[in-house]
Parts: structure tokens; C-alpha cells; sequence
């Protein structure tokens, strides 16, 4: 896989990611947020794991497990903290600073762990993708400035920063379809717990079954198989902000699928949105000789 492509499987995969609000729209009314979010790991576990071992790649000699156990840790809380941080302090509020934040701690931790620094056109991209991930959420009205829901969104965001940075050392050494299959099955069973604490019979109708089926297999399964396929040739900080592609399709979703309406301001938001993306992607491009494009060694 050519770097050129590289950023096109994050951006398939955040446009998946971005199905996720418009599917739950259409769970019962008795699923909880974090009992949709075990069964979504759970099923997208499952689903890796089977997908794995039927084309043979399960292979675990010298695997590394702390690396494992840290990538399955981060996306094993990132549900939890995600969906509390929405409830308390409402979806505009709790999107925003959870996925807005994440690659801001992405180019962060790059720099504290890998010594590597974002350069001028990362940041100028990561700044109009979240200028325009703020904009597109202002209109809506569910706004509560909850100090406690504020920090597990920052919380979510620094969860998934950590996975993706992870992650990105795993698939350098081992496929990505093993990466992603060992790494969810773990996080399936890390929360596991929560599938006998909340009310899970809204499994058994039709629509139930059908929502988390979904959730797991393209929101979950296919879309981080994506994303990791995507990380062994974009950096970590560069594959988080083209991740900022799931805010921009759940806005679309919500208009076109749920009726929704947006003002002047959202659709400005979603104008700068793909204008940070497409300056990533245009970055990539013309730096095809770099394996991680968007960021240099700090010297």
C-alpha cells in the first residue's frame, strides 16, 4: 500500500465512525449508551477474531504484551468515558472536546515519546479541522459546561490519542488484521462487566440485534481494520486528524438520514473541516517519499 493511500483508509474509516450517532438513533429506547458501547466491542470482537483466524494471520509468538494490554486498555475505556462525557454535558460540549481534543494529545505524546514534533502544516490543518468541528456543533442545543463530564471527554480524547499511538507500533511489526483482532477481543473482555450490569434484553428485537451488529462489524471491526492499515504509513498525530472526518459524516448523516437541520455557522464549521482534512491530504501527496507525512524528527 503506497503512502498516497494510506490517508484515504483513516478517512474511510472515520466516515464509518461517523454512522455511529445516526445508528443509535435507531436503537430501542431502553439501550443504554454504555451497554451500546460493550455490545459494539463486543461484537466487534468477535467479528476480528473470526476474521483472523479464517485467513490463518493469528500468529502470537513474541507478541508484545504490554503494548497490547496498553492499546486494549485506552479503546476499552474511551467507550465509557465518551458516553458519560456526552450525558453530562450534553453531545455539542462532550463531541467537541473529546474528538477535538485527541489530536492535539496525539501530536503531544508524539513529542514526548517519540521525540518527533508536528510541523507548520499539520497544525494549521488540526486548527481548521477543529475550528470547524466547534462551528458544526454550536447550533446544537444540548450545552452543559459539567466540570466532571469536561474532563472525561478530554479523558475520551486522551484514551484514544494513546490507542492510536500504540497501535501505530503494533502494525509496523505485525498485520493489522491481527493487531485490530487481538487488540478488540481483549477490550471486549475488559468490558465484558458492563453487559450484566445495565439492561441488555433491547438485544433481543429485530432492531436491537440489527444496531449493534452494525455498530460492531462497520463502525468497529471494518473501520479500525481501516485505520490501522492507514497507520503504518501516516503518523499517529496525522491519523487522528484525518479521524475528524466521523464528526463531519455524523453532521451529513443527520441531515440527509434524520431530518436535521444546520445553520449558516454548522455548514461553515463542515466548509473547514474538509479544507484541514484536504490540506493533510494534499501534504501527503506531495511528501509521497515521507513515511510519515505531516511530521519531522526534532533535531
Amino acid at each position: 500500500m503506497s503512502v498516497k493511500i494510506a490517508p484515504f483508509y483513516i478517512l474511510l474509516a472515520g466516515v464509518f465512525w461517523g454512522t455511529t450517532g445516526t445508528t443509535q438513533a435507531f436503537a430501542p429506547e431502553n439501550a443504554h449508551p454504555i451497554a451500546i458501547g460493550a455490545a459494539r466491542l463486543a461484537a466487534g470482537g468477535l467479528f476480528l477474531l473470526c476474521m483472523v483466524l479464517l485467513a490463518g494471520k493469528l500468529d502470537l509468538k513474541n507478541w508484545p504484551i504490554k503494548n497490547t494490554l496498553m492499546a486494549s486498555t485506552c479503546m476499552a475505556l474511551y467507550q465509557p468515558l465518551f458516553f458519560s462525557a456526552v450525558t453530562l454535558t450534553g453531545v455539542a460540549i462532550g463531541t467537541v472536546t473529546a474528538i477535538g481534543s485527541a489530536p492535539i494529545l496525539s501530536g503531544f505524546l508524539e513529542w514526548l515519546y517519540l521525540k518527533k514534533r508536528p510541523t507548520a502544516i499539520w497544525w494549521c490543518s488540526t486548527f481548521l479541522s477543529i475550528l470547524g468541528c466547534v462551528l458544526l456543533f454550536m447550533n446544537k442545543n444540548s450545552v452543559h459546561m459539567d466540570p466532571i463530564g469536561l474532563l472525561m471527554a478530554l479523558g475520551a480524547g486522551l484514551t484514544f490519542a494513546g490507542y492510536t499511538l500504540v497501535s501505530r507500533d503494533l502494525v509496523e511489526n505485525y498485520s493489522s488484521l491481527s493487531v485490530v483482532a487481538v487488540v478488540f477481543t481483549l477490550s471486549a473482555i475488559f468490558l465484558s462487566p458492563f453487559l450484566f450490569i445495565f439492561d441488555m434484553s433491547w438485544l433481543g428485537s429485530v432492531r436491537g440485534l440489527t444496531v449493534s451488529l452494525h455498530l460492531g462489524i462497520l463502525a468497529t471491526g471494518i473501520a479500525y481494520f481501516l485505520f490501522s492499515k492507514g497507520l503504518v504509513h501516516v503518523s499517529s498525530s496525522t491519523a487522528v486528524t484525518l479521524a475528524l472526518a466521523e464528526p463531519l459524516t455524523a453532521a451529513l448523516l443527520g441531515v440527509f438520514v434524520l431530518g436535521e437541520s444546520l445553520n449558516m455557522t454548522s455548514w461553515l464549521g463542515i466548509l473547514l473541516l474538509l479544507l484541514g482534512i484536504g490540506v493533510l491530504i494534499g501534504s501527503s501527496k506531495s511528501s509521497e517519499r515521507d513515511l510519515e507525512p505531516g511530521v519531522v524528527q526534532k533535531h
